[in-house]
C-alpha cells in the first residue's frame, strides 16, 4: 500500500478538499502542529477554503517534534482525520495545511513566516503549560525555562511568549500590516491571558512596543471543544482501510466539534462560520461551560480511570457508579454557570455523557491526567470558590481534588510541570496521613480554598478514604 501524498486516488465515498491546495496563499500560522489543531481548526479551515477566498492557507509550526514535520512534508502536507460515531466511520482527507515548519531547527524561517505581511492569524494550540504563567500574579513566570530564555535572548525565543514578542518587534520595525493572535487552548478568557502576557514581556524589551501592540495587533478569546485521542497502530490501520494508502499522521475523532470566536480581527478572518464555528461578541460564559463541564469532567474520570485501573474514558462511563459519579460532578457545576445563549445546558451535560460513552472513541485516561496542576484551578478551584461564596459546602470538588491528590501519591510516573514539588508533597502527605503538604506548595491552591479548613477537612478526609480502599 503507498504513503498518502498529493496523487493519491480516493473513492468517492472520502471526503477531500473541495480546492486545490496548489493554489493557496499562507495567510495563517499556527503555533502547536498537533493532533487537536489537525482534527479541529484545520478542519474548519479546510471547509472555508472550499466555499472561498484562498488566501488563508496554514503555516504550521511544530514547537518541539521533528517527526510530524517530516511526515507532513513526506505526504505532500496531506493527512485524514477519520470522525467515529454510530452510524459508523467516515474519513476526509485535509489540504489546509500547506507547509510544516520545525521550530526547534528552523527558528529563522518560523520567523519569517510570522513576519510576512501575507500574514495575517496566528493560532495557538500549545497546551496551558507552554504559556509560562505565574500561577500567583497571572503574569509571565520569570522561573518558567521558556520564558526566562527569551527574556535572556529575545531574538532567539524558543518559547511560545517569546516567538510573539519577537514576531511583533520585526513586524513593527518593518511596518507590517495588522495581526490577530487567536489562543485555542484551555484557558479562561484565553485571548485575554496572551495579550498580558505578550504585553509584559514586550515591555521589558521595549516601551514603545507595547503600545504599536495595542493599536495593530488583536488577541480574541476563543472555545474549542472536539475529544481527539492521541493517535495509535489501530488508529493509522482504521484510516489505511478507508482512504486506501498508509497514513502515518492519521487521527480519530468524535462527530461533535464546536468552536466559539470573539469576532475581534485586525485584518480579515476566514469564513469559519461556514464549518459551524460561532462569532460572538464575548466568550466567556461558553469557556466556563466547556472548561467546568466538559474539562472538569474529564478530569474526574481521567483520576477516577488511573485510580481503578481503568484506561480509557469509555471504560469509566460503564461502569454505571462512575458514570453516576460524573452526573452529580455536573449537578454540582451547573450553579456555578451563567446563561449560556442557545445552549440548553440540561441537554448540554446529556450530550456530554453521551459523548464520553461514545465506544469508538479511545481517549485514555492517563492522556487527560497530565498537567494536573495547570488544568485544576479553572476546573475545578475556580467552581469551587464559586461554590463557597455562595454558601454552598463545594464537597464535591473537595472529592475531585482527593482523586487528583491520590492520583499523584501512587503514580509511578507523573508527567507534570510541577511533579517534582508535587511528589516531594506526597511523601510528606503519605507519612503526615494529611492533604496539607500539598496546600504548602505556593500557588497550587487559591488562598480562599487554602486557608477554608472545613472544605480541606473534606479533602484530607476523602484522601484517607481513598487511600484505604
Amino acid at each position: 500500500m503507498n504513503r498518502l501524498d498529493k496523487d493519491t486516488p480516493f473513492s468517492s465515498d472520502v471526503e477531500r478538499p473541495s480546492f486545490d491546495p496548489a493554489a493557496l496563499k499562507i495567510g495563517i500560522v499556527h503555533l502547536g502542529l498537533g493532533a487537536f489543531h489537525r482534527a479541529h481548526q484545520a478542519v474548519y479551515t479546510d471547509l472555508a477554503l472550499g466555499a472561498g477566498s484562498l488566501d488563508w492557507g496554514i503555516a504550521g509550526a511544530s514547537l518541539r517534534s521533528l517527526d510530524i514535520v517530516a511526515d507532513l512534508k513526506e505526504q505532500d502536507y496531506r493527512y485524514s482525520v477519520v470522525t467515529r460515531g454510530a452510524t459508523g466511520d467516515q474519513a476526509r482527507i485535509v489540504g489546509s495545511i500547506i507547509d510544516a515548519i520545525a521550530a526547534s531547527e528552523e527558528r529563522g524561517r518560523l520567523l519569517g513566516r510570522l513576519t510576512d505581511n501575507d500574514t495575517k492569524i496566528v493560532t495557538l494550540t500549545v497546551s496551558e503549560k507552554a504559556y509560562g504563567i505565574d500561577p500567583v500574579s497571572g503574569g509571565i513566570d520569570l522561573s518558567h525555562p521558556a520564558i526566562a530564555h527569551d527574556i535572556a535572548h529575545p531574538e532567539e525565543p524558543v518559547g511560545v511568549i517569546g516567538i510573539l514578542v519577537e514576531t511583533l518587534a520585526r513586524r513593527m520595525q518593518l511596518g507590517r500590516n495588522p495581526l490577530t493572535v487567536l489562543c485555542c487552548d484551555n484557558l479562561p478568557g484565553n485571548g485575554h491571558i496572551v495579550q498580558r502576557l505578550v504585553i509584559e514581556m514586550a515591555d521589558r524589551r521595549d516601551p514603545q512596543l507595547p503600545r504599536w501592540i495595542a493599536r495593530e495587533v488583536r488577541f480574541p478569546s476563543s472555545m474549542v471543544d472536539r475529544i481527539v485521542p492521541a493517535a495509535t497502530d489501530q488508529t493509522r490501520a482504521l484510516a489505511a482501510s478507508l482512504i486506501g494508502a498508509k497514513d502515518r499522521l492519521a487521527l480519530e475523532t468524535e462527530p461533535f466539534s464546536q468552536w466559539v470566536i470573539e469576532d475581534n480581527f485586525s485584518a480579515g478572518r476566514p469564513a469559519w462560520e461556514i464549518g459551524g464555528a460561532i462569532f460572538v461578541r464575548n466568550v466567556e460564559a461558553y469557556e466556563k461551560m466547556k472548561l467546568r463541564l466538559l474539562n472538569g469532567s474529564h478530569s474526574l474520570i481521567a483520576y477516577l480511570g488511573q485510580l481503578k485501573g481503568l484506561d480509557y474514558v469509555r471504560d469509566v462511563m460503564r461502569v454505571p457508579a462512575h458514570a453516576e459519579r460524573v452526573h452529580q460532578h455536573m449537578q454540582a457545576v451547573l450553579p456555578t454557570l451563567d446563561p449560556v445563549p442557545e445552549i440548553d445546558l440540561t441537554a448540554y451535560c446529556e450530550q456530554l455523557l453521551a459523548r464520553f460513552s461514545n465506544p469508538a472513541i479511545a481517549h485514555r485516561t492517563a492522556q487527560i491526567a497530565m498537567d494536573g496542576s495547570q488544568k485544576m484551578a479553572q476546573r475545578i478551584f475556580a467552581p469551587a470558590l464559586e461554590r463557597l461564596a455562595a454558601g454552598g459546602d463545594a464537597a464535591d470538588f473537595a472529592d475531585v481534588v482527593a482523586l487528583w491528590l491520590a492520583y499523584v501519591i501512587t503514580t509511578s510516573h507523573l508527567d507534570d510541570p510541577r511533579a517534582a514539588e508535587l511528589k516531594a508533597a506526597a511523601a510528606l502527605s503519605a507519612s503526615a496521613h494529611s492533604s496539607a503538604p500539598f496546600f504548602d506548595i505556593t500557588g497550587l491552591f487559591p488562598a480562599t480554598l487554602r486557608d477554608n479548613t472545613a472544605w480541606r477537612a473534606f479533602v484530607t478526609a476523602r484522601l484517607q478514604t481513598l487511600r484505604n480502599a
